[in-house]
């Protein structure tokens, strides 16, 4: 049996007893790698997430409710999600709405547009002809938990495993939830490859009108941006030109608001650094002086000019 930690990656070891079948009639044993979730980009929920390394290829949803349920209990595991899952957004957004999207830093959508967007999604998705996916060998995933405790309480049960020899087993308590493979799996793909023809055209309807309306929503958007100077007083520049002119009081605010940011930014880093204190300490010093001399002339030349004053007698 391989080691509980790898010290150089730091992954746990989650064996799951894999179990025989007709063909092979041999039990397995599949070994897991499992650690906390620490992307490059970190997100809200990498606290309670885990990443799993090396998933068997026949892996589903339901299969690793089953082998959480079976480690932790009920009511810890949330979802999961697998390496080859797609976003169906990304095809759907022009490249122009993104990028009009991105500039205008809008807020994010309410509740009501969110399940909009979902209704729509769903509505432009193409009919499925696989009944169940697989993933590639040595695929990854991420599995989502219920809070930052669950996360703790998985890597305790793992350590927990390999001293009791007691390994989840995969597909126990599935019964009927998940589809199963082999011939059915395959007859089941070719029947749903003649798809409806009334399905597919209108998930091709969906498809382009969302496409067209967010391209419609992009050009409405970059139009207002033309002529709606930022918060640096500056127009976003996009394709097109403008549609009018700026107005004489957009441009002097603008100018104003500029003015006051490199004032700004010039007090701040005056007497930054130390060297600068002193040389603004000796600058004023040097003034006085000059000036005490200045003053010092002053005073000498009226004594002179008095002592050669003659009063008439």
């Amino acid at each position: 049996m391989a080691a509980i930690a790898d010290p150089v990656d730091k992954f746990s070891i989650l064996p799951i007893k894999i179990p025989g079948t007709a063909s092979y009639p041999t039990a397995a044993l599949h070994e897991v790698r499992v650690r906390r979730n620490a992307p490059k980009i970190p997100t809200a929920n990498d606290s309670r997430s885990l990443f799993l390394k090396n998933i068997p290829a026949d892996s589903t949803e339901p299969h690793f409710r089953a082998v959480f349920t079976e480690l932790v209990g009920a009511g810890r595991f949330e979802a999961i999600t697998f390496e080859d899952e797609t976003k169906s957004s990304l095809p759907v957004d022009p490249a122009q709405a993104t990028k009009i999207t991105a500039l205008a830093r809008k807020r994010k959508r309410g509740d009501i547009e969110a399940e909009e967007r979902e209704r729509e999604e769903e509505a432009l998705q193409l009919p499925h002809i696989w009944l169940r996916g697989l993933q590639r060998s040595s695929s990854t995933a991420i599995v989502l938990l219920a809070d930052e405790k669950s996360v703790q309480l998985v890597l305790k049960a793992i350590t927990k495993v390999h001293k009791t020899k007691k390994y989840p087993t995969w597909g126990s308590g599935l019964a009927e939830e998940t589809p199963s493979l082999g011939s059915s799996w395959v007859a089941s793909h070719l029947q749903l490859s003649r798809v409806d023809k009334h399905a597919t055209q209108k998930a091709v309807h969906a498809f382009f009108n969302a496409f067209n309306r967010k391209e419609k929503e992009a050009a409405e958007l970059a139009k207002r941006l033309r002529n709606e100077p930022d918060e640096d007083g500056f127009v976003t520049v996009t394709r097109g030109g403008r549609v009018a002119p700026a107005g004489r009081n957009e441009a002097e605010e603008a100018k104003r608001k500029m003015v006051e940011r490199d004032e700004k930014k010039k007090s701040e880093l005056k007497d930054f650094y130390r060297f600068q204190l002193r040389e603004r300490r000796k600058a004023e010093q040097a003034a006085l002086l000059r000036s005490f001399e200045e003053d010092k002339r002053k005073v000498s030349a009226m004594r002179e000019k008095r002592g050669k004053f003659r009063p008439e007698t």
